[in-house]
């Protein structure tokens, strides 16, 4: 096939990519140059369909990863610009060149932190921030272009957090701040969290790739089993080959000091990394529903504990 990834020089494209450009024409588009797959890649902004529309002509199916996803995106109205605007402008761009399939990687922030049940793909959205409101109106601009028929397809990932080699999120974060001495517990830790292995997340959208999807396909992306804070923690530190702290601050205690580091990023215009946002999210239940996923006859390439294995022993053991 010959396959379009917009938005992707990131670390979910370059893994993407990796496994794609074997048996497949592959194009990047976007903002940035790729570090790993320049050869590929070609510079566009979903915000200006100029830069990118005519290079659309000729594929069988478009990746859009493009997006502002960051905790500290200023203005917020970015978040809306690219993630909402950018859809309606990729989808003009495949209508203009004749593409009628697109994935698009969504997130399960739309639902919102701490549900009573695990979400599944129907639950109630109730995102809690921008990024995760800017993601349900991109879902509901998709939504809308498929409606119209014609042959128009759309398979829709909503991943929980994504780690692996070389990622540097949030999950990289905790595993620094663990290895390089600098963690602390924050709330009693008997918050579960559903993550998802980026060598798994793009095996799947390879699969469906070459399986098909019709209509609106849409999935949520987790790895299971689903570990809670103290689970992961204490595995993290078994692999580095010492005890886990005992020592816990309280989540009243470490939310005042979230706000604390809002007020002090403000006044030095400067992102900074402890927030509010960050400790909700960390001290937050996000256990994601993934009977929809498992249902569909894709088969994982690496487990969990095995997934978190390779990437502590990539980036931390020397």
């Amino acid at each position: 096939m010959n396959i379009c990834t917009i938005g992707g020089s990131g670390f979910v494209g370059t893994r993407l990519i990796s496994l794609l450009k074997d048996g497949n024409t592959v194009l990047n588009i976007d903002k940035a140059p790729s570090q790993v797959h320049g050869f590929f890649t070609q510079i566009g902004d979903v915000r200006e369909p100029v830069s990118f529309t005519s290079k659309l002509a000729g594929q069988h199916a478009v990746i859009l990863l493009a997006a502002e996803h960051r905790d500290d995106v200023s203005p917020t109205s970015l978040y809306y610009d690219v993630n909402v605007d950018g859809m309606r402008n990729v989808l003009n761009a495949m209508d203009a060149q004749g593409v009628k399939n697109i994935v698009f990687t969504s997130s399960v922030a739309i639902y919102g932190l701490n549900q009573s049940t695990p979400p599944t793909e129907t639950s109630p959205k109730a995102p809690f921030n921008h990024y995760g409101k800017s993601k349900w109106e991109a879902e509901q601009v998709l939504q809308e272009w498929v409606s119209k028929g014609e042959g128009r397809n759309a398979l829709v990932i909503r991943p929980t957090v994504i780690f692996g080699e070389a990622n540097r999120g949030n999950v990289y974060n905790l595993l620094k701040q663990i290895y390089t001495g600098k963690f602390l517990m924050i709330g009693n830790g008997r918050n579960r969290k559903s993550m998802a292995y980026i060598g798994n997340i793009v095996a799947f959208i390879k699969y469906k790739l070459e399986s098909g999807f019709s209509g609106i396909e849409i999935f949520n992306y987790v790895d299971k089993p689903d570990f809670d804070m103290n689970t992961l923690v204490h595995e993290i530190y078994r692999n580095k080959g010492k005890p886990a702290p005992k020592l816990r601050i309280p989540f009243q205690i470490g939310i005042l000091g979230g706000y604390c580091f809002d007020i002090l990023s403000k006044i030095i215009s400067k992102n900074l990394p402890i927030s509010s946002i960050r400790v909700k999210k960390f001290c937050a239940s996000t256990v994601i529903n993934s009977d929809k996923l498992e249902a569909s006859g894709f088969e994982r390439p690496v487990n969990f504990k095995d997934a978190l294995q390779k990437t502590l022993s990539s980036e931390f053991v020397k």
